[in-house]
């Protein structure tokens, strides 16, 4: 898997049980502490790999510095990354830094997948349920904190949910079978979930009421506090979403918040439903069924 697809990591073969995932990512800084922002970074670059099916197990650090940047917040975004890898089971095996005005960090990562188990974008099917793995609304809060309008415990909240790797997800799709995953990030839950459709050849039917949110999420989207991206989205997007007339644009536009290091979006059959559901509740692993696989087009929401 290559440049021809919009899945989340790059699969090289290289015998009929084993190939490799390779992904990279990194971004400035989205809160306030170094280690919460090195911390976040590494589970946002992992989850490519988890969202293809695959354990990592190398991976490179890559970070861009101000020369002027105190040496402990440094050493505190490295550190974050760090432990978060070795939470994962992930060596970091070196990487690069060079000087830049803003600081930038993530990872180069590498992981094993079955080529015959791997996840993709494209394997959806009508009747599958779709179930997502962390709650939205990340960047109306996060921007928030940017804005000085955030509170404490929103942005503890959302911290929490952006610093937890997406493993257990990830492997409690492999154990059941699944086809069908994509992490959902800066393109937000629609425009994930529509790349989802297009490369399925599917439409997703979504229920607005079943969409977990963290606290504040709802509020700051009353308060307008949305990154610059989740306008891109639905300018991009929106010409292939229907919503419920009933449905008011700060709801509208929480499904186009870019989030970072979210939750898994999972295609699960109607027949493993109820056995994922119960598996996932026996692991400790939140997944919230929040629509369904239909035949057409584009997304509706109700």
């Amino acid at each position: 898997m290559g440049l021809e697809g919009p899945d989340d990591a790059a699969i090289w073969r290289l015998d009929d049980s084993r190939a490799l995932v390779v992904t990279t990512d990194f971004f400035t800084p989205v809160v306030d502490e170094a280690y919460d922002y090195g911390s976040i970074a590494a589970a946002n670059s992992l989850s490519d790999v988890y969202a293809m099916g695959g354990r990592p197990f190398l991976a490179l650090n890559i970070a861009a510095l101000p020369p002027d940047l105190p040496l402990e917040i440094s050493a505190e975004i490295l550190r974050g990354g760090a432990e978060k890898a070795r939470e994962a089971g992930v060596v970091i095996a070196g990487g690069h830094t060079v000087k830049d005005k803003e600081p930038k960090y993530g990872l180069v990562v590498i992981g094993f997948v079955d080529p015959g188990r791997a996840l993709t974008k494209g394997g959806l099917k009508p009747g599958d349920a779709l179930l997502l793995t962390k709650p939205l609304g990340f960047g109306v809060t996060t921007t928030a904190l940017k804005q000085g309008k955030a509170e404490p415990q929103d942005i503890q909240e959302v911290v929490e949910w952006m610093k937890r790797l997406n493993r257990s997800a990830s492997e409690l799709a492999v154990e059941f079978g699944l086809k069908a995953a994509t992490d959902i990030t800066g393109y937000s839950f629609l425009g994930h979930g529509l790349e989802m459709a297009e490369a399925s050849g599917v439409s997703l039917h979504i229920e607005l009421a079943k969409i977990p949110l963290v606290g504040g999420a709802r509020k700051y989207a009353e308060r307008g506090t949305f990154p610059g991206g989740a306008f891109d989205n639905l300018g991009h997007y929106g010409p292939k979403v229907r919503f419920d007339a009933a449905i008011d644009e700060p709801a509208q536009m929480l499904l186009y918040d870019p989030q970072t290091s979210g939750g898994l979006l999972l295609g699960v059959p109607a027949d493993k439903l109820a056995a994922f559901e119960a598996r996932a509740r026996e692991m400790g692993q939140p997944a919230w069924a929040v629509g369904t696989v239909q035949a057409g087009s584009g997304i509706k929401v109700g």
